[in-house]
């Protein structure tokens, strides 16, 4: 029984001696810095509103009833090319990639404004337009964190995963027509 697992150690010795060198090139003895890189008070953020998000999640028809109601923004955060295809009807496209302060505050002016998001883990049966992504790496979670990054304190966000053939909420786009 001891002999296999000292020929596992053994050949696998060689493997994380590799890695530890590698290791070695790679991570500087201090710190780099970049003030405009903030990984700590990203996770910060993100801890500080996963309650709030938690309660802001909607159903379908809260969202539909919300996204009709006048001063409210519907957000895509997806690609242009894929809001392109299908969106949500009235939606506003503003990819998550071009998020500023200068572009977030011409589609939504005042950090107040209901704003509802959704994503492409909203959504079964549009694998072109809506194609899923990981669940840790839902657009829905790194917009929401983002809009309140930058002070946007009205979010809400499409809660379940829904079928396009049977969803209630309305699409539009090149892939609709």
């Amino acid at each position: 029984m001891k002999l296999p697992i000292l020929f596992t150690i053994a050949a696998l010795a060689p493997l994380y001696a590799e890695e530890n060198l590698i290791q070695q090139k790679v991570t500087p003895a201090r710190p780099i810095r970049n003030e405009l890189i903030d990984y700590k008070k990203h996770l910060e953020i993100a801890r500080e509103v996963q309650p709030l998000r938690e309660k802001r999640r909607l159903t379908e028809e809260q969202f539909a009833a919300m996204a009709a109601e006048p001063g409210t923004i519907v957000l895509d955060a997806r690609s242009a090319d894929k809001f392109k295809l299908r969106h949500i009807r009235g939606a506003v496209s503003l990819p998550f990639t071009d998020f500023t302060v200068e572009s977030l505050a011409k589609v939504i002016p005042e950090k107040t404004t209901r704003v509802l998001i959704y994503c492409n883990n909203n959504f079964l049966g549009a694998p072109v337009s809506l194609v899923s992504k990981a669940a840790p790496a839902s657009l829905n979670i790194s917009t929401y964190i983002a809009l309140a990054t930058y002070g946007y304190t009205n979010i809400y966000e499409l809660g379940p995963l829904l079928d396009v053939k049977t969803t209630k909420l309305p699409f539009e786009g090149d892939e609709v027509k």
